[in-house]
């Protein structure tokens, strides 16, 4: 069981305390500071933590393992763009979406997904980057769009446990992509995903679908599960092909999913009205569980808010810990709950924290 996690928030990043069974709020960084993203590299314990300062842009952190110091690293940068280019996206990073860690055979391997949609690599523990030329340049880019931002992003980087060089990644809005070489070659991987804001016969076009997340399950690689802008899918051929989910409870529509590591049928959603009402179905808060496969769901809601209730849960305000059996959960009001039954009872850890981005265990 994981005794530490960490919240990233609009104004700081915060870590999280498992002493004497009682989970608390501990120490704090970049107070003040959106931290757009965190990295808890379970290779080494190094955490990284992305900030998104407006006016002077993105910035990179990193603290080893056992150090109490912060230090700055390089930040993902495009080449300059071709003076002869028609690409209407400017090649400047906006924001660092996504950070994940390479295999466990290739210390300081880091992979980065920015808006707009470039998907950058580090050999050096962040100390430099390279953009994935391959993805930035695949013809179907020109019919990426955003969803949510006004550009593109990669906001799910899933790398592959049994091959380090096998990486799948999820754009929105842009489809799935996966390179089984190191990103030295990629392929679209949204067959069957279903895109409703576009025209019929434009619906089931791969490069415009809008996956909001897209996990894989760690014991069971091929089995992957996509929170889509339209529903919910899962894969069990390493996402080659997707089937919807239809959950006949709640909602389909939400912005996270999380699997259970060991269990690739079990996986959790957070569940909102629709993408013009973005609040909890009736304003009351719920996480629904499916343990086979999406053939049935159960909405648990116990300790959390049912009445008045506007948390919505981004792409990465939910994670799980590696024994499946925890669970961390922030929002977009600053409410941030932990279940240690796998969903089923909830405890308020905060209920005033700033928005928050993502979660994640140490």
């Amino acid at each position: 069981m994981s005794d530490c996690a960490y919240l990233a928030t609009r104004k700081g990043l915060f870590e999280l305390q498992r002493t004497a069974g009682t989970w608390q709020l501990g120490a704090h960084h970049f107070l003040g500071d959106p931290v757009s993203m965190l990295l808890a590299d379970r290779r080494d314990g190094t955490l990284y933590a992305a900030l998104h300062l407006g006016h002077f842009g993105p910035k990179l952190h990193r603290r080893m393992a056992g150090c109490s110091e912060w230090t700055e690293v390089a930040v993902p940068a495009f080449p300059p763009k071709p003076a002869e280019s028609e690409d209407p996206v400017e090649w400047k990073v906006l924001q660092i979406w996504s950070l994940a860690a390479g295999g466990p055979e290739q210390p300081g391997v880091l992979w980065a997904g920015t808006l707009p949609g470039g998907l950058f690599r580090s050999d050096d523990y962040g100390s430099s980057w390279q953009l994935v030329e391959a993805l930035w340049q695949v013809p179907e880019r020109a019919q990426w769009m955003g969803g949510g931002y006004d550009v593109p992003g990669i906001h799910s980087i899933c790398v592959d446990p049994r091959d380090s060089n096998a990486v799948l990644v999820g754009i929105s809005c842009g489809g799935a992509w996966l390179t089984t070489d190191g990103g030295a070659s990629w392929q679209l991987r949204a067959e069957g995903m279903r895109a409703t804001y576009m025209p019929p016969e434009l619906a089931g076009v791969q490069a415009v679908q809008d996956p909001h997340c897209i996990v894989r399950c760690a014991a069971e690689p091929d089995k992957l599960w996509c929170q889509h802008h339209n529903g919910i899918w899962r894969s069990v051929d390493n996402g080659a092909h997707w089937q919807e989910v239809r959950p006949q409870q709640v909602s389909n529509f939400g912005f996270v999913t999380a699997v259970h590591p060991q269990d690739g049928e079990t996986a959790w959603f957070v569940p909102a009205s629709a993408d013009s009402q973005r609040i909890p179905p009736q304003a009351a808060l719920a996480v629904t569980r499916t343990t086979d496969g999406g053939q049935s769901f159960t909405a648990w809601r116990g300790g959390l808010p049912q009445q008045h209730c506007y948390d919505l849960v981004y792409r990465h305000g939910l994670d799980v810990s590696e024994d499946g059996r925890v669970l961390l959960m922030g929002s977009t009001t600053g409410g941030v709950w932990l279940s240690e039954d796998g969903g089923g009872q909830w405890q308020t850890i905060a209920a005033h924290l700033p928005p928050v981005y993502a979660v994640s265990f140490g």
